[in-house]
């Protein structure tokens, strides 16, 4: 499978360099694109000075729409399969072959999970994790047990729905809404890394907030959207 590797960077130029540097040098096997979300710091021009594949976008779009644009390139250059790899070094590519694997043995979005033999930790942020995790299953009847882990692999399926439609963010509440729409989604064991440099957008206070909208949009909202079911192509053929 051709697989595209999306690297949404909103001022990272203290890691896009170390990012991709080993992708290239140690995965050279997976296409990558970076997708500079209007950046105010010097994250263009790094890219742009090492050669690196680079979509700039003009202004800044936020996470959905950096993703979305990663989407419409991946589809319109025939990719099957399209993976979100922060640009912060917090996921670790050694990770992409299983989640690959998985997908292709028939799921549509395959998820970089902390927590399938690991247990979460006792903490705040878990807290809210796992009260997604609870509004996922009470609304679907499915258990994503790391919600908010944004290293997610789609097939080529998903790269179309998530390149077409503008109600398709790179969030929980759509992993919500797909497994209603009869996605098939899986959970793989991956580590991750801590950031390294840089500041996080998401604070305490700006984390505690996204879980409350989150749960809110999967309990509510998510009602309100089109619930026509994904149709497969084997489910096409019969």
């Amino acid at each position: 499978m051709k697989l595209l590797i999306i690297i949404p960077a909103y001022n990272e130029q203290d890691n896009i360099e170390r990012v991709v540097e080993n992708l290239k040098n140690n995965f050279p096997q997976y296409d990558y694109l970076v997708v500079n979300d209007g950046s105010a710091d010097k994250t263009a021009q790094i890219c742009t000075e090492n050669g690196y594949r680079l979509l700039d976008l003009p202004i800044n779009l936020g996470l959905a729409g950096a993703v979305q644009a990663g989407m419409k390139y991946a589809y319109c250059h025939g990719y099957d399969a399209a993976i979100q790899f922060d640009a912060d070094g917090q996921h670790r590519p050694e990770f992409i072959e299983p989640m690959m694997e998985k997908l292709k043995s028939g799921y549509d979005v395959v998820i970089g999970s902390r927590f399938v033999t690991e247990k979460k930790p006792r903490s705040l942020r878990m807290l809210g994790s796992t009260l997604i995790t609870f509004a996922i299953r009470l609304t679907t009847g499915a258990t994503i047990k790391d919600p908010t882990s944004g290293m997610r692999v789609y097939n080529r399926l998903m790269i179309h729905q998530f390149a077409t439609q503008l109600n398709h963010a790179p969030e929980p509440d759509t992993i919500s809404y797909l497994l209603c729409r009869n996605a098939k989604i899986a959970e793989v064991q991956v580590a991750m890394d801590e950031r390294t440099a840089g500041v996080s957008y998401l604070n305490w206070t700006r984390s505690m907030g996204y879980m409350l909208r989150m749960g809110i949009s999967i309990l509510l909202m998510q009602w309100f959207r089109g619930k026509e079911p994904i149709v497969h192509a084997q489910e096409e053929e019969t």
